[in-house]
């Protein structure tokens, strides 16, 4: 009995630090201007780093909160997947019109995340690959996000509430939507693509020299 102890101990400390190894802490955008129907700017605080965000589409959208106003990002569906945070309550672009929407970010991000309010019989396609995290009870009800065939959007069936991914280095995002009343999102990262060092240059050009000073001695030595 002495002996199981410490071992079920050690099992639940496994399991603890397993799980906290897939929470991840995601920073989420804070919207702060929009002029039009048809755009809006805010900015992600990563670390140290600011990246700037801008968003556009061909179809104006409902609204845009960038201070103060209902908090759409209630329930479940933000956090039953790797995500830790759900997204601020101030901060949401409600879309109506269907068609392109293009979000831009000033420095390179890794894994970007875009969490989804009432995507109710939406039909969505990114262009690349995506990711479900995270679905299920939100403001507005539950739904399923239905992926395509090619794995790069999905059909809301019912009120889609949760977090989607995806993998890979952007400097933007572009992705087609369906008209509707209005669904809202926000966009989100837990990281940037590291900048090359000087030095790093550096030695990218000594080699690419060394290389070249390669291929021509072999040119003359045949």
């Amino acid at each position: 009995m002495k002996r199981l102890l410490p071992l079920a101990l050690g099992s639940l400390i496994t399991a603890f630090a397993s799980t906290s190894a897939f929470a991840i802490t995601v920073s989420w955008t804070d919207w702060t201007s929009s002029t039009d129907s048809f755009s809006a700017s805010g900015s992600l605080a990563v670390g140290s780093d600011i990246v700037d965000v801008g968003y556009s589409a061909t179809g104006a959208h409902a609204f845009v909160t960038t201070g103060s106003g209902t908090n759409y990002w209630t329930g479940s569906a933000y956090t039953n997947g790797t995500v830790d945070n759900a997204p601020p309550a101030s901060d949401i672009i409600a879309l109506n019109q269907g068609g392109t929407v293009t979000i831009t970010f000033s420095q390179t991000v890794v894994d970007p995340y875009i969490g989804l309010v009432s995507w109710n019989g939406n039909t969505v396609d990114f262009g690349v690959p995506i990711v479900v995290d995270s679905f299920g009870s939100g403001y507005w009800g539950s739904g399923t996000p239905i992926l395509n065939p090619g794995g790069t959007g999905f059909f809301g069936s019912g009120e889609v509430h949760g977090v989607i991914r995806l993998p890979g280095s952007f400097d933007s995002i572009t992705f087609t939507h369906t008209s509707e009343n209005w669904h809202g999102f926000t966009v989100g990262v837990a990281g940037i693509a590291p900048v090359p060092e000087p030095e790093t240059y550096a030695m990218l050009l000594a080699g690419l020299g060394l290389l070249g000073f390669m291929a021509r001695r072999r040119q003359h030595a045949a």
